[in-house]
């Protein structure tokens, strides 16, 4: 092992989460240092290609547990790199939720509108803007069309993406090679770098102890960069601050393991995860109905055949979110494209003969899968979600040589979760198939159980000890110096994308979180400005 390093603040994650609180407490004069597991990518650097090796491989990782999967990001700049800079603010009832603990899920101290100045904070430095109609693609279109065709209304949502840069190519998932999508990449994390702020990729922390003094001490490994199986030296940085925001499913992980040198964790930590509700549906068009029934032709003959052309979801329905209906019958349906491989496989054919997710009726399918729509479901979720004892290192037991492992997360969705997807499902199947339009059949849930691409609420914040594991000022609760600012921060589903919720909350915890730095000796102000957008996600030379 090498000599133990020291700095002010170790950030552990790179997302949404670990980027702000970078910026911020660098900004305010403290050393801080990120590690991030995953490597370090730029534009130059991002593939339009599904090969082993490409950054669709090396920037994900999809972990299958029992009974829920989660596909996260695993790079520098996290989730904000992968996404689809889908960024709607939660709605007003999310707040108000009672879940499964029979109470008020969030501190008395969030609501939408203690809220929304963060929001705005966070909707200025990316930058996120209104989409217009006049800037939708063909399947947004095509998914608004059809709502209004059934009596359905549908809105242009708000937007990470610069619409003109982006060249529509729907690769965005495997990183933006036009940075046309305003990752982290973009803001905050070279406006920490500017502030002396050290990220180190391919640093995979293992857990946490605490020293004599009160300070801790965080512990990783170097990961390879070819073989995330693999890891090389190991080492140690010591800190005042630790931000814990490696992501919904690596954050408790890294907690559970540190039990033994911490001491005992709050009992809310590894439990009450939330998939964000979410459900996918596959629809298979009808051309001749696209141009008979809805009107729609892109011109030559063809009147929809877009399914790849676009940047994600672009226009969602949200008739759903109204706070008067019953909790657990509230969902947004949001258009979506969903990249080749994973969607591809999980979609299930209708009256098929045999298996629904492969055999002929698949084949043919997949052979007209140009005329595809994917709609996403985010609804409201009994927080069912457990981790298991953790694994011996990182957060998951990889079994490949990137992007796939086992994580010990167990999910039985309950009745009140179930029931958001039925009546979602139902909807999308009454909005879709009307006049045979199209056939809708969910995604199996045989293959991977239930997934999500928006993990939350495994170490929420929340008032009640004995169900949240952070307070109101995302301070681990037992452990003072210890703060969560990711996705697991999150008490519950929101019902809609959760990276500005995310971003707005952590935005929102800075201030806290120097208030304790300050009171631990570090010599940092909260100065509160914002990052200066630049135009290109180069790494710095010196960084490489």
């Amino acid at each position: 092992m090498s000599a133990v390093e020291s700095t002010d603040v170790l950030v552990i994650g790179s997302g949404f989460g670990g980027a702000i609180a970078a910026y911020h407490l660098a900004a305010g004069g403290a050393r801080v240092v990120v590690l991030e597991r995953g490597p370090w990518l730029n534009a130059d650097e991002f593939d339009h290609d599904f090969k082993l090796g490409s950054s669709y491989t090396r920037i994900f990782d999809f972990t299958i547990g029992d009974g829920m999967s989660v596909l996260s990001g695993n790079c520098v700049g996290g989730g904000s790199v992968v996404y689809f800079a889908t960024m709607p603010r939660a709605p007003r009832f999310v707040f108000e939720r009672h879940g499964s603990i029979g109470r008020r899920m969030w501190p008395e101290a969030i609501n939408r509108d203690t809220l929304d100045p963060w929001y705005d904070r966070v909707s200025e430095a990316l930058p996120v803007t209104q989409q217009s109609w006049d800037a939708i693609p063909y399947g947004g279109g095509l998914w608004a069309a059809a709502c209004h065709h059934a009596g359905r209304t549908a809105n242009p949502a708000p937007s990470a993406v610069d619409v003109a840069e982006c060249v529509n190519c729907n690769w965005m998932a495997a990183g933006c090679k036009f940075d046309a999508k305003k990752s982290l990449l973009l803001n905050y994390l070279p406006g920490a770098l500017e502030h002396g702020a050290e990220i180190r990729p391919l640093h995979e922390v293992q857990h946490l102890s605490r020293n004599d003094d009160g300070s801790y001490r965080v512990h990783y490994r170097i990961v390879d960069g070819e073989d995330y199986r693999i890891l090389h030296d190991e080492g140690a940085i010591d800190a005042q601050i630790v931000v814990l925001a490696a992501g919904t499913a690596a954050t408790p992980v890294i907690l559970q393991r540190s039990e033994a040198t911490l001491g005992t964790m709050p009992h809310a930590v590894g439990r009450y995860f939330s998939g964000n509700g979410e459900r996918l549906n596959t629809a298979v068009f009808d051309e001749e109905k696209v141009r008979d029934v809805l009107g729609l032709s892109r011109g030559d003959g063809v009147a929809y055949e877009a399914y790849q052309i676009g940047r994600g979801p672009t226009v969602a329905s949200w008739d759903r979110l109204d706070g008067s209906l019953p909790e657990y019958e509230r969902y947004s349906l949001e258009q979506l494209y969903f990249p080749p491989g994973l969607g591809t496989i999980l979609a299930q054919a209708a009256d098929a003969a045999g298996p629904t997710w492969f055999g002929p009726e698949k084949k043919e399918m997949l052979r007209r899968w140009r005329s595809w729509l994917t709609i996403f479901t985010m609804s409201e979720d009994d927080n069912e979600g457990v981790f298991g004892p953790p694994p011996e290192t990182g957060a998951a037991n990889r079994f490949s040589q990137q992007m796939l492992g086992h994580n010990s997360l167990t999910y039985r969705p309950t009745a009140n979760t179930r029931r958001g997807w039925e009546l979602s499902d139902a909807d999308v199947k009454d909005i879709l198939e009307r006049d045979g339009l199209a056939t809708v059949t969910p995604w199996t849930n045989d293959v991977v159980g239930a997934y999500t691409v928006h993990p939350l609420a495994s170490c929420r914040i929340g008032d009640d000890p004995a169900t949240s594991a952070l307070d109101d000022r995302h301070e681990l609760r037992g452990h003072p110096g210890i703060f969560v600012t990711d996705g697991s921060a999150v008490p519950g589903a929101l019902t809609v994308n959760p990276a500005l919720t995310i971003s707005a909350l952590a935005e929102r915890a800075m201030p806290g979180i120097v208030q304790a730095a300050q009171r631990r000796g570090v010599a940092v102000t909260y100065v509160g400005d914002l990052p200066k957008p630049v135009a290109s996600s180069r790494v710095p030379a010196r960084n490489r």
